[in-house]
């Protein structure tokens, strides 16, 4: 942590990224079987982006693992060859027209082999404390950009996927106050 002029504490990039994983764990999402709601939410983007390829992506320290996904079979990236890692540093949808023409992309080894990445749009998952869990993300092997519609019906349903993540938290607090008050009462 370090002070600014004016007295405020900052954390510092690592005690953010710290701070988000911890959020990111408070979910208990990680490694868990495919939900009919995330799959559908996915499912939706590709058809309205009309793309081959839609993920919902969650970033750990190293890898990204893809709670749904649509068009790839692999049920995760390795962190370092995620576009989705630069997608939580936007506030906003990242899009990348042609990934062969960025220099952060081209020798991406999803972009020179399968699934030959050309386009990629992804929108945050920011929670309601701010963090960036991952992203809901569209692909296509082809260069392109997407409408302002389709850009908006993509953040509209990134925070579907945020809304959902919340109420299987909170139904699994409930759970757990549930169980306490149950054994306080046999008690």
């Amino acid at each position: 942590m370090y002070k600014t002029e004016d007295n405020a504490t900052l954390t510092t990039a690592g005690e953010s990224e710290q701070n988000r994983l911890q959020a990111l764990l408070a979910y208990k999402i990680l490694d868990t079987p495919a939900e009919r709601e995330f799959d559908d939410l996915a499912a939706l983007a590709a058809y309205i982006c009309d793309t081959p390829i839609a993920l919902i992506t969650l970033l750990t320290e190293d890898r990204q693992w893809f709670k749904a996904r649509i068009g790839i079979s692999a049920p995760e990236t390795p962190r370092c060859h995620s576009f989705c890692q630069y997608a939580i540093e936007k506030a906003d949808i990242l899009e990348i027209p042609d990934a062969l023409q960025d220099i952060r992309f081209f020798q991406n080894p999803f972009v020179l082999g399968e699934p030959n990445i050309r386009f990629y749009a992804g929108s945050p998952l920011v929670n309601a404390d701010g963090y960036k869990l991952g992203t809901l993300c569209v692909i296509d092997k082809f260069p392109r950009e997407l409408s302002e519609s389709q850009k908006m019906a993509l953040g509209s349903l990134a925070n579907q996927v945020v809304a959902h993540l919340e109420l299987r938290l909170k139904i699994r607090q409930l759970e757990a106050e549930n169980s306490n008050l149950q054994a306080q009462v046999k008690n």
